[in-house]
């Protein structure tokens, strides 16, 4: 069937809703180049005012996957997945995906890089030497069933019509429609094969989404969207308010993901990959319950299959595997810089939005996807909300390999705290799951 691109705007922008037939002309031809850039920024701007109702987003969803390649996995393979959509210290992939194979799962991970205040697992991967995450579909493929999961980017092949559309997205100031946020992100978690796949729906100061009840609109087409495909979703809504774990950039997260798989967790990074492990569990039929979850868990941790699970990947995704060992083979940054408490008192707030930007001033992310990245650099932050401090006392510390810049980056994170003489009580870090 052939439409008018111009009548189809006009029809989304008067609030009507499009049919299948014309949402999948619009995308397959904006794919094959018959359909300008100017012409899809409008039709995506038609949809971040008008919104799309369920029924559009599936089809959307599914017009995207059509434009590409898709995975298929047997159907008696237990194949399950996480998504997150962002965090800052967010290492949880770095862990899970390692523990979830040692338990038995299939776990395509497809992951992507960092961008302005978040960070990206590929780059925390590509801190360690050597390691590879570019691979054609059919050789992602093959790993997963030889040896029960992957760390890869995107490949060109898997939903080109989103990384086409993103790109818009990104320069037309339409990233944070619900509607294509659903669409991007389950359109590739369907086309990667996962049957199970569980969200992490971060919330707070250092997430895309600052409050809950936006949360709950996206995580209602997340799961509306997954389910039309025949997927089980569980949404879990967790707490953005304050970085995640110690460390934040690369190599440092890389390196607390190894240690945590060693047996040596914080307590964020525990609770949160915990709950995440025991959804996949629990809608794989795994698990019954989140108490046999846990006993799982923390079994392939104590007993080294984890870390051997982790280690595997690296030897066989081209990387150094005596980076589980030797910590000195990653990038080392040559300074360090005090993070140095103004004042006396309790930690209320801390802007991990603004820590993220501001460690990018010292390539520990990159504001656009061209930049390039320093993976030594970063920050240690062990302090969180509720915890206790006194003026003159260390925050953290900035990792850098320019005094001058790291000094200042010091500063800026110092001032991301607000400090008040009233106690504070400690935030809960699993808001709700859905």
């Amino acid at each position: 069937m052939t439409y008018n691109p111009v009548e189809l705007i006009l029809k989304k922008r008067e609030g009507h809703e499009l049919s299948a037939s014309e949402i999948d002309f619009f995308i397959q031809n904006f794919v094959k180049g018959e359909i300008p850039d100017y012409q899809m920024s409008a039709m995506l701007m038609c949809i971040f005012f008008k919104g799309a109702s369920s029924e559009e987003i599936s089809a959307l969803t599914g017009s995207y996957i059509k434009s590409g390649k898709s995975i298929q996995f047997p159907a008696d393979l237990p194949v399950a997945d996480k998504h997150s959509t962002g965090g800052v210290g967010d290492k949880l992939s770095l862990m899970l995906a390692p523990i979830s194979a040692a338990l038995g799962l299939y776990v395509p991970m497809i992951s992507g890089r960092g961008l302005g205040h978040t960070g990206g697992t590929l780059d925390k991967l590509e801190a360690i030497p050597g390691f590879r995450t570019e691979y054609e579909i059919d050789e992602f493929k093959e790993l997963v069933l030889k040896h029960g999961y992957a760390l890869v980017g995107q490949s060109e092949e898997l939903v080109p019509a989103d990384k086409m559309i993103y790109a818009l997205r990104d320069v037309t100031a339409s990233v944070e429609s619900p509607a294509l946020i659903t669409a991007s992100v389950m359109s590739k978690k369907i086309a990667e094969g996962a049957k199970y796949l569980v969200i992490d729906l971060k919330i707070g100061s250092g997430a895309f989404m600052p409050d809950i009840h936006k949360a709950r609109e996206l995580a209602q087409h997340l799961k509306a969207t997954g389910e039309s495909f025949g997927q089980k979703v569980k949404i879990v809504f967790t707490n953005m308010n304050s970085p995640l774990g110690h460390a934040v950039g690369n190599a440092l997260e890389t390196i607390e993901a190894i240690e945590f798989l060693k047996g040596n967790t914080q307590p964020d990074n525990y609770e949160i990959t915990l709950m995440l492990v025991s959804q996949m569990l629990i809608l794989s039929g795994f698990a019954s319950s989140l108490e046999e979850a846990k006993e799982m868990f923390d079994r392939v941790i104590a007993d080294g299959s984890a870390l051997k699970e982790f280690e595997k990947i690296i030897r066989i995704q081209g990387g150094n595997p005596e980076v589980i060992c030797d910590y000195s083979l990653f990038p080392t940054a040559k300074y360090e810089s005090p993070i140095i408490a103004e004042k006396s008192g309790y930690i209320h707030e801390i802007d991990s939005r603004k820590i993220g930007y501001s460690l990018v001033r010292i390539k520990a992310g990159r504001m656009k996807t061209s930049d390039s990245l320093d993976y030594s650099s970063g920050a240690i932050l062990p302090k969180k909300i509720g915890d206790e401090i006194k003026a003159g006392e260390s925050l953290g510390k900035v990792l850098s390999n320019d005094q001058a810049l790291g000094d200042e980056v010091a500063r800026m994170i110092a001032a991301s705290y607000l400090i008040l003489p009233e106690k504070k009580e400690k935030e809960s870090l699993i808001l709700e799951i859905l």
